[in-house]
């Protein structure tokens, strides 16, 4: 049996250690459309982007490792096609990669606004290289422009501020992270970046943007202008799927798949970002760090026919200004989302749907939701 992981990212690196760890001692090959080898990607915009870090101080694992894992990693040639009748990956560089069994893990591409495309100074944040970009741009940057207030977003403008520069993070809902955790909890948030000094502005978009001898001027929704010598986009992303096009693997919002990430196409099977997989009643992707890994897990041990292991509570967290943002649970638009506790800097909140507690986020209160963590999926006391 030969088996082919596409994505050298967290989630491709963990199906390859698991089928190891489960006794899987066939070839192994990971494909990966980046240069480098299999990297953590939640430092890119807090450490990297501060140059507290290195690229190689964010290798997931170092060269003696990945030997020991006995893993072919194919870098720097992304796959651009799939013939599942002859079960062959098609790289971009022409070549056929042969497979027996095949998992899909080529994650996300950040979302990009019109207004914005070939603009100098005008950045995303997704790989490595983005960020040695940004980073680069940034040397003689004052003012920074950051659209869109999701994880991305505020963990840019918190490590931006904390560097000196004047950041202005603009959000088309009307707090940062409402998306993510509603109204309430996005006001706490935002005033954590009031209170450090970023101009927050809510409720408006991008109109237009132009070129300037000294940077960028961008038009809001609402008519005023921003002045920026670095714009950085936050606006979300899509799934990588453009390469599977006409392969007969079922898409939709990513890649479908079942509850142990099996797709519509026999043996072949997809993790992390670029996965929405069957949970509760509906297909769903859940960009998350911790969630790729889980996944990676079950699919490594559903293709070597042991059984499922219990579901993890999903988890999440956010660093910014000191402080840690922690999540368990779910968290969607039909939860009723309370703030139990707050201090005007930590605060402790709960989301319950259908009388039950369905998730738990908090700042700088660790203990108290580690402890709310383990009645998630019960009522509430």
């Amino acid at each position: 049996m030969t088996v082919v992981v596409v994505g050298a990212g967290l989630a491709g690196l963990r199906v390859a250690e698991v089928l190891r760890d489960a006794g899987y001692a066939g070839p192994l090959t990971v494909i990966g459309g980046e240069s480098y080898p299999p990297y953590d990607r939640p430092p890119l915009s807090k450490e990297v982007l501060r140059g507290t870090r290195s690229a190689a101080d964010i290798r997931l694992r170092d060269d003696e490792a990945l030997g020991d894992l006995g893993v072919r990693l194919r870098l720097g040639t992304a796959a651009a096609g799939l013939d599942p009748e002859r079960r062959q990956v098609l790289l971009a560089d022409g070549e056929a990669v042969d497979f027996d069994r095949l998992v899909i893990a080529t994650g996300v591409e950040p979302r990009s606004l019109s207004a914005l495309r070939g603009m100098p100074g005008a950045h995303s944040l997704r790989t490595l290289d983005d960020c040695l970009g940004l980073r680069h741009s940034l040397h003689s940057a004052r003012r920074v422009l950051v659209i869109g207030a999701g994880l991305i977003g505020c963990e840019v403008s918190a490590s931006l501020r904390a560097e000196g520069r004047a950041v202005c993070l603009v959000e088309q809902q009307s707090a940062p992270l409402a998306a993510v955790f509603g109204d309430k909890v996005g006001e706490l948030v935002a005033r954590w970046h009031r209170d450090e000094g970023v101009d927050l502005r809510c409720g408006v978009g991008v109109a237009a943007a132009v070129g300037t001898p000294f940077g960028t001027r961008v038009t809001l929704t609402d008519g005023s202008e921003v002045e920026a010598d670095v714009v950085v986009t936050g606006i979300g992303s899509t799934p990588a799927t453009g390469w599977l096009q006409g392969s007969g693997v079922e898409l939709g919002d990513g890649v479908l798949c079942d509850e142990r990430g099996r797709t519509s196409l026999p043996d072949v099977w997809a993790v992390g970002d670029v996965a929405a997989w069957q949970s509760q009643g509906r297909r769903r992707r859940v960009e998350h760090w911790t969630n790729a890994g889980v996944q990676a897990r079950a699919v490594a041990r559903d293709m070597m026919g042991l059984p499922a292991e219990a579901a993890a509570v999903p988890y999440f967290w956010s660093d910014q200004y000191g402080l840690r943002i922690q999540a368990y649970g779910d968290f969607s638009a039909d939860g009723d989302i309370s703030v139990v506790e707050e201090d005007g800097r930590r605060f402790l909140a709960t989301v319950v749907e259908d009388g039950v507690l369905a998730g738990v986020v908090g700042a700088g209160m660790a203990g108290k939701v580690a402890r709310l963590r383990r009645t998630v999926g019960q009522a509430p006391r």
